[in-house]
C-alpha cells in the first residue's frame, strides 16, 4: 500500500468472505452486519462474521445496488426486473419505482439515499435489447420523499455508480461505457477514454447542474468504473481499472 495511504486504509491483506459468482450491492448495516447480492443466483444475503453468509431473500431479479433509507428499510434496484423495491423489516417487499411517464425502466443499477429522505438511483440502457427498451435515454432519477419519480439527469452516457459529497451539495456518478469501441480500445491495448466520473451540483430541492467530469479513470488496464462511496474527509474512493482508486476532490 502507497505510504500516503496508510492513514486512510486500514493496512493489511484483504479477507475473503464469499466466493462463486459475481457479487454486488454490499451495505453496511447499524446492526452490524453486511448484507450483499449473489447476483446471478438473485439471493440478498446477511453476513454477520459469526459464520457463513446466509440467503435472507431470493428471487432479487438480478438485484445490483443496495442502501438504506431513512426508516432503515432495504431499497435495492433490480435489474432483470427492471425496477427499485423497498423491503421492510419483516421481509415483506414493495415496488418503489418500475415506471416514469408509463415507460418501464432500463437496467437500474445502483442507489443512494439522501438526508432529506430522497433518493437516486441509476438507469443504464445497456444489458436491455433494443427492441426492449422504452426510455430512449439512460438516466439518474431522483424518488422524491413522497415518492414521486423524476429524472434528475439524462446526460449521462453509461451512468453506473454514485455516491453524496458529505454535505450532499454534489453528486458523483461512475460512467462505465462498454462499447465496441472500448474493445476495439482494448484488443489493440489502448488506452479505454470512456471511463471517467461526472459531478453535478445538486441544489436544496434536489435538481442537479453544472455537469462536468469530475476525474478522468481512462486507462489500458481491464476494469472500469462502479460502485462508489465517499468518506467523511470526501475522499471518493471508486472501483476501476487496476484495483480501487481513491481520489481527493481538492
Amino acid at each position: 500500500m502507497p505510504e500516503d495511504l496508510s492513514a486512510i486504509v486500514e493496512p493489511g491483506d484483504p479477507v475473503l468472505i464469499a466466493a462463486g459468482g459475481p457479487t454486488e450491492g454490499p451495505l453496511w448495516h447499524p446492526g452490524n452486519y453486511l448484507t450483499y447480492v449473489r447476483h446471478r443466483e438473485s439471493m440478498l444475503m446477511r453476513w454477520d462474521g459469526s459464520g457463513d453468509p446466509v440467503a435472507i431473500r431470493t428471487n432479487t431479479g438480478e438485484g445490483n445496488g443496495c442502501t438504506l433509507d431513512r426508516q432503515g428499510r432495504l431499497l435495492m434496484c433490480e435489474g432483470a426486473n427492471r425496477q427499485v423495491t423497498r423491503m421492510d423489516a419483516d421481509g415483506a417487499v414493495t415496488t418503489v419505482a418500475d415506471r416514469w411517464e408509463g415507460r418501464r425502466l432500463n437496467r437500474p443499477n445502483d442507489i443512494i439515499c439522501r438526508s432529506d429522505g430522497s433518493v437516486y438511483f441509476t438507469d443504464p440502457e445497456r444489458g436491455i435489447p433494443v427492441e426492449q427498451r422504452e426510455l430512449g435515454f439512460a438516466g439518474v432519477f431522483r424518488i422524491a420523499p413522497d415518492d414521486s419519480l423524476h429524472v434528475a439527469t439524462d446526460q449521462c452516457e453509461y451512468p453506473n455508480g454514485l455516491a453524496l459529497s458529505p454535505d450532499e451539495s454534489v453528486l458523483y456518478v461512475a460512467i462505465s461505457r462498454l462499447d465496441e469501441r472500448c474493445v476495439e480500445e482494448a484488443e489493440r491495448g489502448d488506452v479505454c477514454t470512456h471511463r471517467f466520473i461526472r459531478a453535478f451540483d445538486v441544489a436544496a430541492d434536489g435538481t442537479l447542474s453544472n455537469n462536468r467530469i469530475f476525474c478522468d479513470m481512462s486507462s489500458a488496464e481491464p476494469g472500469v468504473p462502479d460502485g462508489m462511496k465517499v468518506d467523511t474527509e470526501g475522499r471518493v474512493f471508486c472501483t476501476g481499472s487496476g484495483g480501487i482508486w481513491v481520489i481527493d476532490p481538492q
